[in-house]
């Protein structure tokens, strides 16, 4: 994600303090739907070991759903982690500093949920259907999609903005 300055938004007045609050309030309202997501998944994903189905599954699904389990875990605590970040900072004006590490911590809990929301897929697929060939292109796809969607997309987006932005400036020389 592109670095975020002290310098107000185009178009708005704003002072750093203002604009330091204006993208936190921003990152959380993103973030709580990502969290909620990821807990809930991860819920679900912890009961599966106590269904009698898991008992028979094979050796791959079994590692499947452990590395599903652990990507879930730390999914869950990397997206929850810019709220405790937030409480150790809170009050010592480094707001800035916290927006830096959390738009990471997003970025790799989005990562990391994806990841996990593709592996529950996966081993959905591979237990529900007999078409392992079929759930392997199905989760991929997923996983494509999630890279479009997720970073392909913005990426353009940012980057055909940054393009205009530049011939702008370039015509108002």
């Amino acid at each position: 994600m592109p670095a975020q300055s002290d310098r107000p938004a185009p178009g708005r007045d704003e002072t750093p303090e203002e604009r330091a609050d204006r993208l936190w309030t921003d990152m959380l309202q993103e973030v709580r739907v990502c969290q909620t997501g990821a807990q809930i998944l991860f819920g679900f994903l912890l009961s599966v070991v106590f269904t009698p189905r898991y008992r028979g599954l094979p050796a791959f699904d079994h590692d499947l759903y452990v590395a599903t389990v652990f990507l879930g875990a730390l999914a869950t605590g990397t997206l929850i982690a810019p709220v405790a970040f937030h409480r150790f900072l809170s009050g010592r004006g480094m707001k800035p500093e916290l927006i830096h590490v959390a738009r990471r911590l997003i970025a790799a809990g989005l990562v990391l949920l994806a990841l996990t929301i593709t592996g529950a897929l996966l081993l959905l697929l591979r237990t529900a259907t007999d078409l392992s060939t079929a759930a392997w292109v199905l989760t991929g796809i997923t996983l494509g999609w999630f890279a479009t969607g997720w970073l392909l997309l913005p990426w353009y987006v940012m980057r055909r903005g940054s393009r205009r932005d530049a011939a702008r400036r370039r015509t108002e020389r």
